[in-house]
């Protein structure tokens, strides 16, 4: 079996399990989406959920935020970890949004990476879940799974682990796969538990099945 073909069933059998995969940051507005991602840099998505409720409250939109001092979007934000770069980040991301792109995200790949705290993977998820545009989104279980599956060998570097997956994943399913993954990541093919292979739908493609991971 090819790479190819495997990649294939393998998006088959994940639709089939997770139906309804999509991402777990919570956001109404594409800006939340880019806050939410800069937050969750070392820290759950469902710790981010709760934090960024208590930030809208007190800034509720591109333009309150972006005038907010960094000192006080740093206290709401301190639960997520790192809350000076990321209040940092956020305040000057928020900025940037208002001042050159009339409060709303661009929708360009190359634009997303010059805003601050914005690196390939928040890029991606961007483009993939606000624009609908072809994403790969390589974020840690995404790397794990890929190895673990064959679909990559041994590479652990996220943007090599895209390059190569951009070569095997049909464009319209880079998105919803890497979103399919993190659910299968967290619910069967674990990272700090041995993995549960054998309620695993993927057990007979995986290389990995059934050898000390």
């Amino acid at each position: 079996m090819t790479k190819e073909d495997r990649a294939l069933e393998i998006i088959r059998r994940l639709k089939k399990e997770y139906p309804e995969a999509g991402c777990t940051l919570d956001y109404n507005q594409a800006w939340k989406l880019l806050v939410s991602v800069r937050l969750a840099a070392q820290c759950t998505d469902a710790r981010v959920n709760v934090v960024v409720e208590d930030l809208y409250a007190r800034f509720p939109d591109v333009d309150s935020l972006a005038r907010a001092p960094v000192e006080e979007i740093e206290k709401i934000v301190k639960p997520c970890g790192l809350g000076h770069s990321k209040a940092r980040d956020i305040s000057a991301c928020m900025k940037i949004i208002r001042d050159q792109y009339a409060g709303g995200v661009p929708e360009d790949f190359e634009a997303l990476l010059k805003l601050p705290g914005v690196g390939r993977k928040s890029a991606n998820l961007i483009m993939g879940d606000v624009f609908g545009k072809p994403a790969i989104v390589t974020d840690t279980h995404c790397i794990r799974l890929v190895n673990r599956m064959g679909l990559v060998d041994g590479i652990k570097e996220p943007k090599k682990v895209e390059m190569a997956l951009w070569k095997i994943i049909p464009p319209k399913e880079g998105s919803d796969f890497c979103h399919r993954l993190v659910y299968h990541g967290r619910e069967v093919c674990t990272a700090r538990t041995t993995p549960y292979c054998d309620k695993c739908c993927l057990e007979d493609l995986c290389k990995k099945a059934g050898v000390d991971k």
